[in-house]
């Protein structure tokens, strides 16, 4: 029996046969053409039959898998229409006299080696959407046929990668489940299937090869492990868990609608992080609370410039009708030199002590003012609060809100309705905040705290160096000190606090935050319920003593805490 393991893309067990999948080469060859204006011809043909497909899919898709997961091929036709990936395939067949195949082919590339350096996990993945609307043009300007997906019953689909035009046209019946050597958990294609119920596993590595076609497997998308070959005990552990994992989920259904309190009577709010509409359904599958944060960046995959006023008015609009009167907040763009790499700026030895999120915004300001326009437009259909990130001083607010003040004086003067009394909080990710935190609180309604970027700036560690891993502990006293200063300063002034960052999804300090009276954790849409069965099961009699055990609220010398064996 083989074992590999990846990351879960999709909850499931699948018992079935490994059907490895190649997807067709398309051959582009890096070729001068003598007739420029007839290879932008072909260009221009295939972009509008591609924009016609997309719109046929959008329109069918509606239907099987809803209005907000079918808005993945209109981010591909926007894609399709993209100013700069437009321009640079005209410009590479117009002036450089290439064929209209290896333009498309070459901007692609360009966009997705772009994509693939940034930060943030969400922001690569949309790699795989550049590289599916690249294919579908690069199709028709060859004028060859979709390649067909025709498996056998019971199959578990293995292969390097999957598009999401390639998930959606899978035959359910037959395909029982995903597994891919490379991908993410984030990409579209494992949103589509996770909206239809097919489990899956991506980031197997290249241990998983087509050698293992048509071998007995079983995938665990769960834990995220593939078993090639199981023996019979593996088989009955799995069946095991299949029953077991269904009797959780009844089980955790059961939750819905019901309190995240305590045994002694504690309670605090939980509600999701999401990246757009994408991310609707499993909101209100899991009774989230509310929005705790919107990464509002996510728009920027769907241009090449920050988008516009409009776009940014409907995803909101949308977003608070669909919570109904629950709380979104909306964090302002938290974008900087990785997440944009044709922002103008000099090259940034650190772009992440550098010009990023509302830095960004003070020295662009038409950016901050177009955002803040179309949360005000929109705030009439909800509950929003607006939340801004990178602040390290008081003034920084008070020089936002002199720019909402200008945004609310252009709304009155054009006969516009929105809600002054929309919530403005800030983003605790600093020890400056921290530091300040009581004279920030007097300027904001809220605090977010997180936690990803406070443990970085804190312990001085970049967490995404391997070689840092051991020194950078989540539980680190001093981060957990600083999440009790901040939320003491904050309470002194009857306001809130809540944490958005991966510790809040931590089981392990669900009790300490709650003794420290955080009145919201915000964490994936998908454990909303665990965390409410955790919450639930808790007591706190003697929430001091708790803080005193963890090191929280005494002196260093005293803890427990060890970094080294």
């Amino acid at each position: 029996m083989e074992r590999l393991r990846g990351r879960s893309a999709s909850g499931g067990i699948v018992f079935g046969k490994i059907a490895f999948y190649h997807r067709d080469d398309q051959d582009v060859k890096k070729r001068k053409v003598g007739n420029p204006e007839l290879e932008l011809q072909r260009y221009h043909y295939a972009k509008e039959v591609s924009g016609r497909e997309l719109d046929d899919l959008y329109e069918r898709e509606v239907k099987n898998i809803g209005v907000d997961h079918a808005d993945i091929f209109m981010i591909h036709r926007l894609l399709l229409d993209d100013d700069r990936f437009v321009s640079d395939i005209e410009s590479t067949i117009m002036k450089e006299n290439y064929s209209a195949d290896y333009a498309v082919h070459f901007a692609s590339n360009k966009i997705a080696s772009e994509l693939g350096r940034v930060e943030d996990e969400y922001m690569r993945a949309r790699t795989a959407d550049i590289k599916d609307v690249s294919r579908r043009l690069i199709r028709h300007i060859q004028n060859t046929t979709e390649q067909e997906l025709v498996f056998r019953s019971n199959s578990i689909l293995c292969c390097f990668d999957l598009e999401p035009s390639e998930t959606i046209r899978l035959d359910k019946s037959k395909v029982k489940a995903i597994c891919t050597c490379y991908g993410s958990t984030t990409s579209h294609s494992s949103i589509i299937s996770r909206t239809l119920n097919i489990p899956g596993i991506v980031g197997l590595g290249r241990a998983l090869t087509e050698d293992y076609d048509g071998h007995e497997a079983i995938v665990d998308g769960y834990a995220g492990v593939l078993y090639i070959d199981p023996d019979p005990v593996t088989r009955r552990r799995m069946l095991e868990k299949r029953e077991e994992e269904g009797r959780k989920r009844e089980l955790l259904l059961r939750l819905r609608g019901r309190r995240n309190i305590t045994l002694d009577g504690s309670e605090i709010e939980l509600y999701a992080n999401i990246n757009g509409l994408i991310d609707m359904k499993y909101v209100t599958e899991n009774d989230a609370g509310g929005i705790g944060l919107l990464r509002s960046e996510f728009l920027y995959l769907q241009n090449d410039d920050y988008p516009d006023e409009e776009l940014q008015f409907f995803t909101y609009r949308r977003v608070l009708e669909l919570m109904e009167g629950k709380r979104v907040i909306v964090r302002t763009f938290d974008m900087g030199l990785d997440k944009n790499p044709d922002y103008e700026v000099e090259e940034e030895l650190n772009p992440a002590m550098g010009m990023r999120s509302i830095r960004v915004c003070f020295e662009n300001p038409e950016i901050l003012h177009s955002q803040l326009r179309a949360l005000y437009r929109a705030s009439v259909y909800g509950r929003l609060a607006i939340m801004i990130p990178m602040i390290v001083d008081p003034e920084e607010i008070q020089h936002v809100k002199r720019m909402i003040r200008k945004v609310w004086d252009e709304l009155d003067s054009e006969g516009i309705k929105y809600d002054q009394n929309v919530e403005l909080g800030i983003m605790i990710e600093t020890p400056a905040a921290v530091m300040l935190s009581d004279e920030l609180a007097r300027e904001v309604d809220f605090f977010n705290v997180g936690t990803n970027d406070l443990e970085q700036y804190s312990l001085a560690i970049d967490r995404h160096d391997s070689r840092l891993e051991r020194f950078c502990r989540p539980h680190h006293i001093a981060v957990l000190r600083m999440i009790k200063m901040a939320a003491d300063s904050v309470h002194r002034y009857g306001k809130w606090i809540g944490i958005c960052g991966e510790l809040a999804a931590n089981p392990d300090f669900t009790e300490t935050f709650l003794a420290m009276d955080v009145d919201m954790l915000s964490v994936s849409p998908m454990i909303i319920l665990q965390m409410r069965r955790r919450i639930r099961s808790l007591n706190l009699t003697d929430k001091e003593q708790l803080l005193v055990d963890m090191g929280v609220v005494r002196s260093y010398e005293k803890n427990k805490y060890k970094l080294f064996g």
